[in-house]
């Protein structure tokens, strides 16, 4: 059998035993998933006349939801991905890592299995926010099949990116509580950006902040896909973004877990 075959059997190997533990305890990943879809009710029911207002919507909560569907399913994935930390934290701690060193597997599987079971998730995550937009009154604005599948390929993409900078951080963290900590800006981060207001509505010191990190591209990226709103440079950036951050991540994580005593 060639290395590639191995390495793909191993990693399937991998894919399912995170996918088992998901299964097994899935409280961490309800709690994870919780935030977004509170969040999500939180500000139609509550502020979304309101903000409707504010960002020249009429008052019409409809139109909130429309606006902010978009960065709550990005947010999705960030929370999704903290739940990546913490696993891939528990099993340097708890000793599974080294037994896996003295077996004739594949030593990249085991990541390769953290980061595949990690975008499935994510996107079963994001169904299921999306599912409950849906339900409460999201429409999208005449969407054509190329622009849902190239919102899915955007949403894939950026969990593939984020899911690799979480197993770095899972890796560096020496327990599972401090890689909760080290991955909370991937939720943080969506709620600075243009999720929930327009980029012009911000103070004029905070509008950089917002403006010039990688969630706010991609939310008007899928907003442009979904509500037919103006792309421009966005989906480039966003898709830049993604690609840095993966490369970065996988270095990072490769990188780390190599260094680890055998």
């Amino acid at each position: 059998m060639s290395t590639l075959a191995l390495a793909a059997r191993d990693s399937t190997t991998m894919l399912r035993r995170n996918l088992l533990h998901a299964r097994r305890y899935p409280s961490l990943t309800l709690n994870l998933l919780l935030t977004p879809i509170m969040l999500l009710l939180l500000f139609v029911y509550v502020f979304g006349d309101v903000m409707s207002a504010g960002i020249g919507g009429g008052g019409d909560r409809a139109a909130y939801t429309a606006y902010i569907v978009p960065g709550l399913l990005l947010m999705t994935i960030g929370s999704t991905t903290v739940g990546t930390a913490v696993s891939v934290s528990n099993d340097m701690t708890e000793g599974i890592i080294a037994r896996f060193r003295t077996m004739a597997i594949h030593r990249g599987s085991v990541l390769v299995g953290h980061v595949a079971g990690s975008v499935l998730q994510a996107v079963v995550s994001v169904v299921l926010v999306a599912g409950v937009a849906v339900a409460i009154g999201f429409r999208t604005t005449d969407a054509t099949v190329t622009e849902w599948l190239a919102a899915l390929g955007l949403l894939v993409l950026f969990a593939l990116a984020f899911t690799w900078i979480a197993v770095g951080m899972g890796l560096i963290s020496p327990n599972a509580e401090a890689a909760s900590n080290n991955a909370l800006p991937m939720i943080l981060l969506p709620l600075l950006s243009s999720a929930f207001v327009p980029l012009d509505t911000m103070p004029g010191w905070f509008r950089p902040i917002a403006e010039y990190q990688p969630f706010t591209p991609a939310i008007e990226t899928l907003r442009g896909l979904l509500l037919g709103t103006e792309i421009g440079a966005d989906g480039w950036l966003a898709v830049g973004w993604c690609l840095a951050l993966t490369v970065l991540g996988y270095l990072w994580a490769t990188s780390t877990f190599d260094r680890d005593p055998e």
